[in-house]
């Protein structure tokens, strides 16, 4: 897979178009192309089919997906863009054990790392429950050290994520979601040296409901709360160490116009507990937080050719 444009520049991964100098938010240095994807897959005929896959991928963790035209909206959750990694670099084995149960275990660069920073590798897993072909429960979880070697503190300083996903389809027409992660890390660089407990934590709940009301029209709705106490993963408006909490309600209308071609309108308001939002340029502030509140109309159009 490969994408281009502003968004692609800001969400390389480190050691592919960026390196240790290319610090987020800006990217400023990088390429305006991104390779989020480049793996090979590869299905060994034991027992009842093990999948190995190898290479660059999309991360497990979330119910969102890098591809736009496969979530629900248009724009993307707090848990996706501030929660999550967006890609993994690494080796990954799938095996169903029965029909309703399959294991996902391997390891990773990190988040977001196609380079190794710090010389150790990071346990991925998945848990996946399929009872019903109308329902399936999903546990995802990341686990190992972020930081970069010269910022490590008395040896090993793990981040962590498990993520659950409960999904429901077993009302017609209706889609029903919900996701939800809990994260921290011990201590995280952005609190080092700021306060005595260096310790961050970081998690929300998002919840989605999608109805087909005809072949070619559906409306999805998503509710979330994200909560970032130290301020750490929110921290490109809000400083570090400040208490974070944010909201968001988003609306979707989906038409598909005419065979791959579909059009979508959103409406997103997003609510914040401090000045977190970016609405204006102020006297040349730039991205300094001018609003505790950020309403957003967006029309897109996709064309899906497969």
């Amino acid at each position: 897979m490969i994408t281009a444009g502003i968004d692609s520049q800001k969400n390389h991964s480190l050691g592919i178009f960026r390196d240790k100098d290319d610090s987020p938010p800006f990217l400023r240095n990088t390429e305006k192309f991104d390779l989020p994807e480049a793996y090979l897959s590869y299905l060994v005929p034991l027992g009842e089919g093990l999948t190995i896959k190898a290479g660059k991928w999309a991360t497990l963790i979330g119910y969102e997906v890098y591809e736009s035209p496969k979530n629900l909206n248009f724009s993307r959750s707090f848990l996706y863009t501030l929660g999550t990694p967006y890609t993994h670099t690494g080796l990954l084995v799938t095996y169903p054990f029965t029909k309703w149960f399959s294991v996902t275990a391997g390891f990773t660069n990190g988040w977001d790392n196609s380079d190794n920073n710090n010389g150790s590798l990071r346990a991925i897993g998945s848990f996946a429950f399929t009872p019903t072909d109308k329902f399936s429960a999903t546990v995802n979880w990341h686990v190992g050290p972020e930081q970069n070697r010269n910022q490590m503190h008395g040896g090993i300083n793990n981040r962590y994520i498990v993520d659950t996903t409960l999904l429901y389809t077993g009302i017609e027409r209706l889609t029903l979601a919900v996701n939800f992660d809990v994260a921290g890390e011990e201590n995280d660089p952005a609190l080092t040296g700021t306060r005595r407990d260096a310790d961050s934590q970081w998690g929300g709940v998002a919840g989605y409901a999608a109805y087909d009301w005809t072949k070619a029209l559906r409306t999805a709705l998503r509710l979330e709360y994200f909560a970032d106490p130290q301020g750490v993963r929110s921290s490109e408006t809000v400083p570090p160490g400040a208490n974070a909490r944010l909201w968001e309600l988003t609306a979707t209308l989906e038409y598909k116009i005419w065979k791959g071609l579909v059009g979508r309108l959103e409406y997103r308001h997003d609510q914040a507990n401090r000045k977190a939002f970016s609405v204006r340029n102020e006297n040349g502030q730039g991205l300094a937080p001018t609003s505790e509140a950020q309403n957003t109309l967006t029309l897109a159009l996709y064309y899906s050719f497969f």
